[in-house]
């Protein structure tokens, strides 16, 4: 009767090439410093837009100028004059432009960490009291769902916003708009759908090979 071999068998000297490709993995880091410069990018415009907002709401017809223009608001008057005053519907718009880019940059983020912690190198942050919860059980298919979920939401946040300025889209603007938001939603059911197909394989696969197992 043959024995089982040793769970712990020795170590076998892993090959130049496959260390030298592992390493690769590493080229992927300076891409991430980007996205976080780009993130800094998007700290400083949510602040400008936040500041402009509030010298609108004091009175500065600059900063409404400003907003009008950068919300694409119809009721601007002759030769570019503001509006007199701040109303609802363009704090509503100036207010979903600053959710919009609070949600490009959580997207940023789950981009950020997840992408290191999925292909570069491991965060060991497991114990840190700040440790998001869907950083404990990401994967390469895990992000890939939860990217397009985001995508999602911000895509949502930008067919809330044209449709609340209607007026200042064309008919075919707005139904390719709602064309493209269905497109990413059928996207990320599929992918999602696809995911579960292939973790149920997955599971299928290990647990007849463990029903053969003696």
């Amino acid at each position: 009767m043959s024995q089982a071999a040793p769970e712990n068998g020795p170590e076998r000297p892993i090959p130049t090439v496959a260390r030298l490709l592992f390493l690769s993995r590493w080229l992927q880091l300076p891409l991430y410093v980007g996205l976080i410069v780009a993130l800094g990018v998007y700290v400083v415009h949510f602040w400008s837009e936040l500041l402009n907002l509030v010298g609108a709401a004091m009175g500065n017809p600059a900063a409404l100028q400003h907003l009008l223009q950068a919300v694409t608001v119809h009721g601007i008057g002759p030769g570019g004059a503001a509006q007199p005053r701040l109303d609802e519907t363009t704090i509503m718009l100036v207010a979903l432009s600053l959710i919009d880019v609070v949600m490009i940059a959580n997207l940023l983020i789950m981009v950020i960490v997840g992408g290191y912690e999925t292909f570069v190198s491991r965060t060991y942050l497991e114990e840190h009291p700040d440790h998001p919860e869907w950083l404990s059980h990401v994967n390469a298919s895990v992000l890939k769902v939860k990217l397009a979920m985001a995508i999602i939401g911000i895509s949502s946040i930008h067919l809330l916003r044209t449709f609340i300025n209607a007026d200042a889209y064309s008919i075919k603007a707005l139904v390719a708009q709602t064309a493209i938001h269905l497109t990413f939603l059928v996207s990320a059911l599929a992918i999602a759908w696809t995911d579960r197909v292939m973790t149920g394989t997955i599971r299928l696969a290990q647990d007849g090979h463990s029903q053969q197992a003696p």
